[in-house]
């Protein structure tokens, strides 16, 4: 039976109390720690629905704080107590699982022994199994990795209460459609879902209709001001003039944190190891990766020990980097709501921001698309001249890679003081931490990388040595 869509079309509020909503007050108070003082449009218009018990079709950009949003509503409905799994929530990434699990635990702080487990591709099942042997209240995953588990009998979904399907367009995008099928066939018929999506393609109604009651559709369209990123559309001659095009734009702008979007990952690929060759630091992120290559790559692009990432649109989902100065459209995207979503990624939290698009005459009809959708016209302009004297900036920070991490029991603070007491490295020369399992990656400043290394590898970390390397820059493993 096809499900009545409601439609909430109230204005975005800019001022809105978390205080307002029937929340449990140590959920309201545990949030103002964090630092959350008012909620987002796309909060404001969920949450009240949401923990009424409403299913809800969310259609709002990343980093709207939608993952806020139904965090609290999972956290709603969680009886503690009862210690079965009652939440999950699906995502198209390993990335994007790890940041919300992240979210999930920082909004569950004042709820005494919750467990939030994650269930990602890309690792051994192993060790999975044995978690969910110990049990957990809210399971955080990617479809294909957790179809592995119900196939194999380890996962049991009878208790879930709330569904979540975070991303839902790049998981369908990805050909997750079967994986989801029979997740939906064994989740309880009387649950709350509730989906969440930057676009909303067809399919996402096909999907709705079936696992969904008179679900709330709320759509956020409030983009950043103009004054927040500035858009160039650079005309190019012909194909063979594209690559030549981006590097003017790199070093026309010199950021020092940029992504490069591609639609395929062969051209992902290929492009990244072309720019490298001519003399640019770029990792290339896309599916076909090794998850440790992966986190790798992810790693010192967010350290800012790499400036340019060449994506695919579906990988870079679950970004989290701080302050990203340009986006670059390699191609134009065919979705409109994919470029706006893609363009999105920079100018955010009051920062300003760059985007540029390539076109090829060619394009023109995804331009006129563009236009339509955006109801205004689009002025395309010459590439910037070529200096060939000017170069590339290096990035100013490396990244140290240490073979030990949370099994070593290695903490960010340890790895700290060992560079700041005993090589006498300032605090503010050493960058992000990273600890993983059996690894740790720290950033440093370039000119203080030899001591770094030197300093590490001598000295010890809990009373052990450990061995360190520094990771090779662009494509290079």
């Amino acid at each position: 039976m096809r499900a009545h869509i409601a439609t909430r079309t109230g204005l975005p509020l800019s001022v809105n109390s978390f205080s307002s909503l029937n929340l449990a007050p140590t959920l309201i108070k545990n949030l103002a720690t964090l630092g959350y003082e008012s909620m987002t449009p796309v909060q404001a218009e969920t949450l009240p629905a949401m923990l009424a018990g409403e299913d809800i079709i969310a259609q709002s950009r990343t980093g709207s704080g939608k993952t806020v949003a139904f965090g609290l509503g999972l956290l709603h409905n969680l009886a503690v107590k009862r210690f079965r799994i009652q939440s999950l929530v699906l995502c198209p990434t390993r990335e994007l699982a790890d940041q919300v699990a992240r979210e999930i635990r920082k909004l569950a702080r004042s709820i005494h022994n919750i467990k939030v487990l994650t269930l990602c591709g890309g690792v051994p099942l192993g060790p999975q199994i044995g978690s969910l042997e110990h049990g957990a209240h809210i399971i955080v995953g990617t479809p294909g990795r957790i179809e592995d588990h119900l196939n194999k009998g380890t996962l049991n979904l009878d208790n879930v209460n709330t569904l979540v399907l975070d991303e839902a367009d790049r998981m369908l995008e990805m050909g997750f459609k079967l994986a989801l099928d029979l997740i939906f066939s064994l989740c309880p018929a009387q649950r709350q879902t509730l989906l969440f999506s930057a676009t909303f393609p067809d399919q996402i109604q096909s999907i709705t209709d079936q696992i969904m009651k008179n679900p709330v559709m709320v759509k956020i369209t409030t983009p950043q001001t103009d004054s927040d990123i500035t858009q160039h559309f650079f005309r190019i001659e012909h194909e063979t003039q594209r690559q030549s095009a981006l590097q003017k734009i790199l070093l026309e702008f010199s950021p020092e944190s940029t992504v490069v979007f591609c639609n395929t990952r062969l051209e992902t690929q290929a492009l990244a190891n072309d720019l490298n060759q001519q003399g640019f630091d770029c990792l290339p992120l896309h599916g076909d990766l090794e998850q440790r290559d992966r986190d790798q790559t992810l790693v010192k692009f967010a350290n800012k020990s790499t400036s340019i990432l060449i994506a695919t649109d579906v990988a870079a989902r679950g970004l989290d980097i701080d302050k990203l100065d340009l986006v670059v459209h390699y191609r134009l995207s065919r979705d409109p709501e994919v470029h706006i979503h893609r363009t999105g990624r920079t100018g955010r939290a009051g920062n300003k921001g760059i985007a540029c698009t390539l076109l090829s005459e060619n394009e023109y009809y995804k331009i006129e698309k563009l236009e339509d959708y955006l109801k205004q016209s689009i002025k395309t302009e010459p590439l910037p001249p070529y200096t060939s004297k000017r170069r590339f900036p290096k990035p100013t920070m490396v990244t140290l890679l240490i073979d030990g991490g949370k099994k070593q029991k290695i903490r960010p603070g340890d790895i700290v003081g060992a560079l700041t007491s005993k090589a006498g490295i300032a605090g503010n020369e050493v960058g992000k931490i990273h600890v993983f399992d059996h690894h740790a990656y720290v950033a440093v400043q370039r000119d203080k990388a030899k001591i770094a290394l030197q300093t590490i590898a001598k000295g010890k970390l809990k009373g052990r040595n450990f061995r360190v390397r520094l990771m090779h820059e662009g494509s290079r493993r």
